[in-house]
């Protein structure tokens, strides 16, 4: 593989927010919308200013990147739409960093929103996937609870990994979220509640699975000057990773394409996974988070369920695991839920955070993970963030 060229004269900033709700009458543009006012807000810059935009959206349909430029005014040199859902973020991250670096955009605004509605899911899934109305739809199967099902049941035989494991991780995500103020789970979270709620598709249970909502997450990507101007806190991009349709010769998922190319993460980075002072990983289910862990070089497989519980995944812990709450306790905003592990951990390393700040956060590891067609993730991606100080 060849070396990955240094994300040289790139500062990621502005990171942004538009508080969830369940439900909402309001459709993915005014959501996408909003996202681009809490920019406004928060750097003075409005539509004609930014030369760049970076769109991820599911409910938007039929409508992509195209009329949502046209939507909201804007008038780029440069864009993009990343239909990926989780590795959007990370996607997007990639993309407008290297066309700032090639001077192809100069202000990128990256954009994730998306509504919900009371028939909202229903109604993505039966457009979701071809793959997934012609191989599983007909057999009366489909939907994630039931996919991602069988791939933790053969993940936790595979592994000796177990619901108690998996509840160390949403019990922390919860204690995390606590401090969140836009988080929709309010309550605390014990691990027998965990373990004794009620089944959704065995081994998935209640506290396994998201809560759908509508949102919207963004953040800029620019040049270190252009924040200086505009007197931005910035953070810079250190190296990433993206790969599509990994190991396809597996017959279950038990890996994501993190595992192929991590090695080359660090090397990019100059850090190892002891350096990372955060993991803001994709968390649709539990069983992924545990995937993402092992990939992303923090343990082997074989010693996860004894590194779980080593670690204390809290704000305050050893390991601070999605210090917003995640999805799973936040909400997913459908393709915003992709963007929220960027935004969280770009906010902690600029110390300014939704909820409890990670004392002396320095450096982040986002992981991204998303798009199933019928039988498991496709997309991934990983970056590690750290403040521009450092260097």
């Amino acid at each position: 593989m060849a070396r990955q060229k240094p994300y040289d004269g790139v500062a990621l900033c502005a990171p942004v927010t538009v508080p969830y709700m369940r439900f909402s009458d309001k459709s993915a543009h005014w959501w996408t919308g909003a996202a681009l006012a809490a920019l406004a807000r928060q750097t003075g810059l409005g539509p004609a200013d930014f030369d760049g935009f970076c769109f991820a959206s599911f409910s938007a349909v039929p409508d992509t990147v195209v009329g949502m430029v046209q939507h909201l005014g804007l008038s780029p040199r440069w864009m993009d739409h990343i239909p990926t859902g989780g590795a959007s973020g990370v996607m997007a991250l990639r993309r407008a960093a290297r066309a700032v670096q090639m001077g192809d955009a100069e202000l990128v605004a990256c954009v994730a929103a998306d509504t919900n509605q009371i028939d909202s899911f229903r109604q993505t899934l039966q457009g979701f996937s071809r793959f997934s109305q012609d191989a599983t739809y007909p057999y009366g199967f489909g939907g994630p609870n039931a996919t991602f099902a069988l791939i933790a049941d053969n993940f936790m035989r595979s592994y000796d990994v177990s619901r108690e494991d998996f509840a160390k991780l949403c019990v922390a995500q919860r204690a995390n979220a606590l401090s969140n103020p836009h988080a929709l789970m309010k309550k605390p979270l014990t691990h027998a509640q965990y373990m004794q709620a009620r089944p959704i598709s065995d081994p998935i249970h209640l506290f396994d699975c998201v809560m759908p909502c509508a949102g919207a997450e963004a953040f800029i990507v620019t040049t270190p000057e252009k924040a200086q101007e505009l007197g931005l806190s910035t953070a810079r991009l250190a190296a990433t990773i993206e790969r599509h349709n990994a190991f396809a010769e597996d017959g279950v998922q038990t890996r994501g394409g993190w595992a192929r190319d991590i090695d080359d993460l660090w090397s990019a980075a100059g850090y190892g996974p002891q350096d990372m002072d955060m993991v803001q990983a994709y968390d649709d289910y539990p069983v992924i988070v545990a995937m993402q862990l092992a990939d992303l070089g923090f343990c082997d497989k074989a010693s996860l369920s004894q590194f779980i519980a080593d670690t204390d995944f809290t704000i305050g812990g050893s390991l601070p695991l999605n210090t917003n709450g995640g999805q799973l306790s936040a909400g997913q905003a459908g393709a915003a839920g992709g963007f929220q592990n960027v935004t969280e951990g770009l906010r902690q390393i600029l110390h300014d955070p939704l909820g409890e700040q990670i004392p002396n956060a320095q450096r982040a590891l986002i992981s991204g993970f998303g798009l199933v067609n019928y039988d498991r993730g496709i997309c991934t991606g990983a970056a590690v963030l750290e403040q521009d100080v450092l260097r």
